[in-house]
């Protein structure tokens, strides 16, 4: 069986692309309406002009569907969604869409979805630090998500976060946001000061640990102003009898310095000539905040005293001007395949962006929606460049940013599908009526992407998921559990579904592909799934299963165009 699905494999793998879009975009309003989506379109558009760039034709409706469901919720949709969206008639189908995804009715794979992104930002796919809950993580997140927590909340909780780490009985204090600080406190919290500043600042400090950066303004004086703001914070484990770690308590105490002396709290660092100087916490636009290592209170006669630094540093972050344009470039990357900059969290005049009146203008935009990441999501998906075929055409091959150029956004850049979205529209493509909340399923799935995670092991502990080909993911692909139940003949699985539904072996073909790639076949691939049906000599269930199979495991499959 292997050896015939290999061979039809071939055959089949080999995917032409969906019919030719129109050249011109439909008459009407182009920005459906919303004031922010027309700025991104025009911003976009006369940076086309200046490049003497065409942009490429508007995706077909089917592209577009399958986009915008992996953007948004991590998976393909499903025949009948993809189905009712091609289906529509409606000028106004691809925002009604676009309001469902962010709807009360999805909200569920919204939260599943962005606490996947989420967990991977803030802690990474491959955690083993004793200091760090997983499951307790994503149910901070899965709750911010489903509730639509504005984003400078967001951050203020995680920045701020005290209490216990993980939910396990017994504990009456847990707080899932304390996770990302957690594990990052060691060493007087240096790698809290770089993650904090790179994750919501869209500046990388770590690099001024310990010198001066060499191309940019970044000084080893800021890292350490900078790490001034943690040092109230502590990683306390707590044990149970067995003297098993069962949590650990993020805390805030009094700092008294690495001098002594709480009034001023001084902290040191070396430079590279071996002399030593003194921090105390600066913000990196050079507001200080009171020296004092103790915590808010008052003196006998009624004087306030102390700060809380955490709470000082999240009230600095949110007043910047790079706060909303860090999440705007990383929320443009997520949706168009690059930010404004590479990488998205390294902003700075040493690193200019593509689009700078764009991307000030997309940051003063949502600060004024109030920091809502769901309108965020919705004025990017709507926008002109989102919307764009993924085919490249004459007048806009150059806008090819693998070779070193700025992206132009004139066409919709191929890319790999998330680890995490393969595993859910490989769900999705079984039409499993499987439960995918919980951490349970949570468990089964970062098993099956244990398989994809390279560790870098650089001091900030980056990972990330690629499809290199490996004979393991190979394998998994060909004959793992999760492609042998999506091929499944049984009774009342999608295959039977499809194939007992009446009709043409045609039309039978064309809901797989349908399914899978949110198109029909080519002519070559109807061609040779007919050969197929006819090789098999009428078992046509055997034959659409090794076409499913087939058409899974291609390359167009595990691509997000």
């Amino acid at each position: 069986m292997t050896r015939v699905r290999l061979k039809w494999a071939a055959m089949l793998a080999v995917v032409a692309w969906a019919a030719t879009a129109s050249l011109a975009w439909c008459a009407g309003d182009e920005s459906f309406g919303i004031p922010q989506v027309k700025f991104i379109n025009d911003q976009v558009s006369a940076g086309w002009a200046d490049a003497e760039l065409e942009p490429s034709a508007e995706a077909t409706d089917g592209e577009w569907c399958r986009r915008v469901h992996l953007d948004v919720i991590g998976r393909i949709p499903t025949l009948d969604e993809l189905q009712a969206f091609v289906g529509d008639s409606s000028p106004t189908k691809k925002a009604d869409l676009v309001a469902r995804l962010l709807g009360d009715d999805a909200v569920d794979e919204y939260a599943r979805n962005w606490t996947d992104i989420w967990t991977t930002v803030l802690i990474g796919r491959d955690v083993e630090n004793d200091n760090v809950s997983r499951p307790g993580m994503r149910q901070w997140l899965r709750r911010a998500f489903s509730k639509n927590v504005p984003y400078d909340r967001f951050m203020e909780e995680l920045v701020t976060a005290a209490g216990s780490n993980t939910n396990k009985e017994g504990i009456d204090n847990f707080n899932g946001a304390t996770n990302f600080l957690s594990g990052k406190m060691e060493e007087g919290g240096v790698q809290a000061t770089a993650k904090t500043a790179q994750i919501f600042l869209g500046v990388q400090v770590q690099c001024t640990q310990c010198h001066n950066h060499p191309f940019n303004k970044g000084k080893q004086n800021q890292f350490w102003e900078m790490n001034a703001f943690f040092r109230q914070a502590r990683a306390l484990r707590r044990f149970e009898q067995t003297m098993d770690i069962q949590s650990i308590e993020l805390v805030d105490e009094d700092f008294e310095g690495e001098g002594g002396d709480p009034k001023a709290a001084e902290i040191y660092y070396e430079l590279r000539n071996g002399l030593k100087k003194v921090a105390y916490p600066v913000f990196i636009d050079g507001t200080e905040i009171e020296q004092s290592g103790y915590l808010p209170g008052k003196s006998e006669n009624g004087e306030a005293y102390g700060a809380n630094r955490r709470q000082e540093l999240a009230r600095l972050i949110k007043a910047s001007p790079f706060m909303p344009k860090a999440i705007v470039n990383r929320m443009w990357a997520h949706f168009l395949g690059y930010g404004f900059t590479k990488p998205v969290d390294d902003l700075g005049e040493h690193n200019p962006p593509s689009h700078p009146e764009l991307l000030d203008g997309l940051a003063e935009r949502f600060r004024e929606q109030s920091f809502d990441l769901k309108e965020l999501i919705r004025w990017i998906v709507l926008s002109k460049p989102y919307g764009l075929s993924s085919r490249v055409s004459a007048k806009n091959a150059k806008d090819d940013p693998t070779l070193g150029e700025k992206p132009k956004f004139s066409h919709f850049y191929l890319r790999q599908m998330r680890a995490e979205d393969l595993y859910e529209s490989l769900l999705t493509a079984t039409a499993a009526d499987q439960s995918r909340a919980g951490e349970a399923a949570a468990k089964k799935k970062d098993e099956w992407l244990g398989q994809f995670i390279i560790a870098f092991g650089t001091d900030e502990g980056d990972d990330a998921t690629t499809f290199n080909g490996s004979i393991t993911q190979v394998l998994m692909m060909f004959n793992g559990d999760l492609v042998k139940v999506a091929t499944s003949t049984g009774k009342g699985g999608f295959l039977d579904r499809v194939a007992t539904s009446g009709g043409k072996n045609s039309a039978k073909i064309d809901a797989l592909y349908l399914a899978a790639l949110a198109r029909k076949p080519s002519a070559k691939e109807v061609a040779a799934a007919n050969k197929l049906i006819v090789d098999r000599k009428g078992d046509a269930i055997g034959a659409l299963q090794d076409i499913w199979w087939a058409v899974l495991n291609s390359n167009e499959f595990i691509v997000n165009h």
